[in-house]
């Protein structure tokens, strides 16, 4: 998954980038298991599982690909405390440009040492 995930650690002028195939590739369970869920009322529960996954990849997108990177410009300051740290995380993941020594953790969740000091605090 490197190989992918790899171009979105990399300085380039392109919108598109490798990393962006995850959108794709996860689009298709999403699609099967809503059209199944709909098309058969015994497999029902499937199309909640498939609305699931395309909630958590617009959730995603939002986050990372607006608030976090601006690959969409918006105007956005983080206000919450939650926000805040999660963005910090995300740049701590983002300053290892290889897989080697990186840090990981969930896109919607980041450990309290990421926590933003405010300058009122100090």
């Amino acid at each position: 998954m490197w190989r992918w995930h790899r171009s979105h650690h990399t300085v380039h002028g392109r919108f598109f980038e490798r990393n962006d195939l995850f959108a794709v590739v996860f689009s298709i369970p999403s699609i099967v298991l809503i059209a199944l869920g709909v098309a058969n009322e015994s497999l029902g529960i499937l199309k909640y599982f498939g609305f699931g996954i395309m909630a958590y990849g617009i959730f995603y997108s939002i986050f990372h690909d607006v608030i976090v990177h601006r690959r969409i410009k918006i105007r956005y300051k983080a206000k919450s405390p939650y926000m805040k740290r999660i963005i910090n995380a995300h740049y701590h993941h983002h300053r290892k440009h290889t897989k080697e020594g990186g840090e990981a953790f969930g896109f919607l969740y980041a450990p309290k040492k990421y926590e933003v000091k405010s300058a009122k605090a100090e």
